[in-house]
């Protein structure tokens, strides 16, 4: 097995830790995130409810095909005339009305799948619908960049690193618990392990070894960056709370990462949607909230970037559960300090034009990955995603 065929296939995991081969490098090369821009992504898991999300006031199909379900006017901020927002993310209404928060509608690709899975690989891969690619978008970005720069480090919050993170040759790491980890690779016989000597080059075990060096390496390093930064906004003690302080820390910190990846799972509301989705709405606000507002006390919140997606919305009829099923298009959320244009594109539905009960893609989600890599990580988007595809400007 060649090393490209262990690093894909292989991950070194201990109590919650994984970690790729080029986090040496990460380690001894200092460059900062100060001189970088910061990209967070975000997965809303199991594909959230975009209707109830930006609510189409005033449009009679939206209340017909939700007798149950649909938010009323006095359920929802109001944006605009027509369109209202879901109660739960009034922490947030003021960015959007602002322009700091961008909410792109009718996101999608062609030939939709509803598959949990298979959708959620397309949108981590980048590819078309009859595409099966094995890379992540963001994983062919380090393979790109790393090749002719000094090397860039991606890292999720999580037990399991995404497809999104995955290159042919590199790859970001994922870290769950920041004391776990150290305290797992303080292990004396751990330690003492990977100062094995006498293993051939080359081979997959010298390989192994040479990755517990570099987790160790690592977890000091980590460690010492979480603790030594202090946050003076209290973060909310939920899941997305928690994930979203480790990646503040992070970047305050000014190690060299500046690509985070999150996630908040609980979309899938086939059934009680309501109660649900206000619920995870609730946290994601709460969270946000606090993230941008500790980065722009400490003046990052202009190099820094925020996108939220989920790998599809749901259906435009509810179901006999008072939820509903798997959809299609959906939107994407992007925060930061240099957006510019419209913060609501395509934001009101034509909800008589639907394509099998479905809202239809006006956006390629391959557009926005195609401005954040050229406008935003200012990397080759055609040589990372395959083609082009028509521009969707963000960035004055």
């Amino acid at each position: 097995m060649r090393r490209r065929q262990f690093l894909q296939h292989t991950t070194f995991a201990a109590s919650g830790m994984l970690m790729p081969g080029f986090i040496r490098q990460y380690v001894s090369s200092k460059a900062t995130s100060r001189q970088k821009k910061i990209l967070v992504i975000i997965q809303w898991s199991g594909g959230n409810d975009g209707l109830n999300t930006l609510i189409p006031v005033g449009q009679d199909p939206y209340y017909q095909s939700r007798p149950s379900l649909a938010l009323h006017e006095e359920e929802s901020i109001l944006l605009q005339k027509d369109l209202g927002l879901h109660a739960a993310l009034r922490p947030l209404a003021p960015d959007i009305l602002g322009g700091g928060i961008h909410i792109l509608n009718q996101v999608g690709y062609p030939n939709p799948d509803r598959s949990h899975f298979r959708s959620m690989d397309i949108w981590q891969s980048g590819s078309g619908s009859r595409e099966t690619w094995s890379t992540g978008w963001l994983g062919r970005y380090l393979d790109h960049q790393c090749t002719s720069c000094s090397p860039y480090t991606a890292l999720e919050t999580g037990d399991a690193l995404s497809l999104t993170l995955k290159g042919a040759d590199r790859q970001g790491f994922v870290m769950e618990n920041p004391d776990l980890l150290y305290r797992t690779a303080s292990n004396p016989f751990l330690r003492a392990l990977s100062r094995r000597k006498g293993i051939a080059e080359h081979s997959d075990l010298h390989y192994l070894y040479q990755v517990m060096q570099e987790t160790h390496l690592a977890a000091d390093v980590l460690h010492q960056a979480i603790e030594s930064h202090p946050l003076t906004e209290a973060f909310p003690a939920t899941a997305l709370g928690r994930q979203l302080e480790i990646i503040a820390r992070l970047i305050l910190s000014d190690e060299d990462i500046h690509i985070f990846y999150a996630s908040l799972d609980g979309f899938d509301t086939h059934a009680n949607q309501k109660q649900a989705q206000a619920n995870l709405f609730t946290q994601y606000a709460e969270a946000m909230q606090a993230f941008m507002t500790e980065l722009k006390r400490h003046q990052l919140w202009s190099d820094t970037l925020v996108m939220t997606f989920s790998e599809f919305g749901r259906r435009v009829a509810e179901n006999a559960s008072r939820g509903t099923d798997h959809g299609a298009a959906n939107q994407v959320w992007l925060a930061g300090g240099n957006l510019s244009g419209d913060p609501l594109r395509h934001a009101v539905p034509d909800l008589t034009r639907l394509v099998d009960g479905d809202l239809d893609y006006r956006i390629d989600f391959r557009s926005i990955y195609q401005e954040l890599l050229t406008g935003w990580l200012h990397a080759d988007s055609s040589a990372i995603l395959g083609e082009s595809f028509m521009p969707v400007p963000l960035f004055g």
